[in-house]
């Protein structure tokens, strides 16, 4: 017996950090509830255990009187006193008996008290660990995969991450390091629950923080955060130096600080975009690399009318509008595009644009710019390779044709 309870009490405070004093208080009180009702005893009955030895001792509690009529419960006082000689009537007489007369029924009921109050002690130590970690990324060891759910070892406790909260792509095997979001610790009939999360907004705002200094010390900070668990997430940040580049400090140099947090994500994407107090200049960025064009404001409504590109339209509306979603939800603002129509210019028209183009050159009038258009030069990039003797022959003077390529050539330049 003694070295059952050294083994249970060493295994429990250095695996599972309970008191040894605290064990070695419930295994007593399980073993004197058990006592009580074993077939070989009535009385109550105090038990202590010495918890360096494991040793127990058990006294039988007896009342005092002057008058036996139950002997498992009564003792004479006559007899009383030739123990404890300045003992009354009505204290109580504890008479130390052998704990293995408590036979095998109370061993098992005291074994299942024993087990109770471990388990007991094991979801309030829980509690305690992991308390001030809610709200921040935890990592551990991924033991099995059960219907999809993850069971997850944290050391001294034990946490799942079920399949609705995890991210479609993850693919984790047994034995391998998983980082979750601690979300809450729940109570439930079976004690204190670890609640995980990979797909809540909040994990990708921690691994921000874990990686961007900025972050964590609040020079930078996020205005806004959306996303789609395993597509996409859109980040707004803005910051209180205007030294620094938020946009910068959260990707790092070339992108060092955004591989880490993708490395964990997976097939998810992250799109960091500056604030802006100005409407059209956050929706400017919040759809770059495309270009809006013909910004409509509505604000009782709240809407925002924009055209785009026919090359640009299918990226920034993504799949089933996925990318077009996120964007509204992160500007907070309806988005309403649509795809640019474009207007097939007549000869007659192009030829009036392209007048107009080379018209930017101060050295170029109408009459030459008609002239350059008929020998087919429709834009200033077009003048490589065009010589002096090329204008002249085409009927501009020589000063012109100079005045033009010289130009032409510092307008390239910048």
């Amino acid at each position: 017996m003694r070295s059952e309870l050294l083994s249970v009490l060493e295994y429990m405070e250095k695996e599972k950090g309970i008191s040894r004093q605290n064990m070695i208080d419930s295994i007593a009180t399980a073993v004197s509830s058990a006592a009580k009702k074993s077939l070989h005893s009535g009385q109550d009955v105090r038990v202590e255990i010495d918890p360096r030895t494991g040793a127990m001792k058990a006294w039988a509690q007896l009342k005092v009187v002057d008058s036996v009529s139950d002997p498992k419960y009564e003792i004479h006082v006559t007899k009383a006193k030739q123990t404890y000689p300045n003992i009354a009537i009505g204290e109580i007489f504890e008479q130390e008996i052998d704990p293995s007369i408590f036979g095998r029924i109370a061993a098992q009921t005291a074994r299942q008290m024993i087990m109770q109050q471990i388990r007991r002690f094991e979801k309030e130590h829980i509690y305690e660990q992991f308390q001030d970690r809610v709200g921040t990324i935890i990592t551990g060891i991924v033991r099995y995969q059960e219907r999809g759910d993850l069971v997850i070892d944290f050391g001294k406790a034990e946490g799942t991450l079920y399949r609705r909260d995890s991210i479609w792509s993850d693919d984790y095997t047994p034995g391998e390091r998983i980082c979750c979001l601690l979300q809450e610790i729940k109570a439930t009939p079976r004690g204190p629950e670890l609640v995980l999360t990979r797909s809540h907004v909040d994990f990708v705002r921690r691994l921000l923080e874990c990686e961007v200094v900025e972050l964590a010390e609040g020079t930078v900070f996020i205005k806004s955060i959306v996303r789609d668990p395993g597509y996409r997430t859109k980040i707004c940040v803005d910051t209180k130096d205007s030294k620094i580049d938020p946009v910068g400090a959260c990707v790092g140099t070339r992108g060092s600080r955004i591989k880490n947090v993708l490395k964990e994500l997976g097939q998810e994407k992250i799109d960091v975009i500056r604030y802006s107090s100005d409407l059209q200049t956050l929706l400017k960025e919040a759809v770059r690399p495309a270009v809006p064009q013909n910004i409509v404001v509505d604000e009782p409504r709240k809407v925002l009318r924009f055209d785009l590109e026919e090359k640009d339209f299918a990226v920034f509306v993504g799949k089933k509008g996925q990318n077009l979603r996120l964007t509204s939800r992160l500007l907070g603002w309806e988005l309403e595009v649509k795809r640019l129509e474009r207007v097939e210019l007549g000869f007659e028209d192009k030829k009036v644009h392209a007048m107009q183009v080379l018209s930017q050159l101060q050295s170029v009038t109408a009459v030459i710019a008609a002239r350059l258009v008929e020998m087919g030069i429709t834009s200033i990039e077009a003048f490589e390779g065009v010589t002096e003797d090329d204008l002249v022959d085409a009927g501009l003077l020589a000063e012109e044709a100079k005045a033009i390529l010289e130009e032409a050539q510092k307008f390239l330049k910048k």
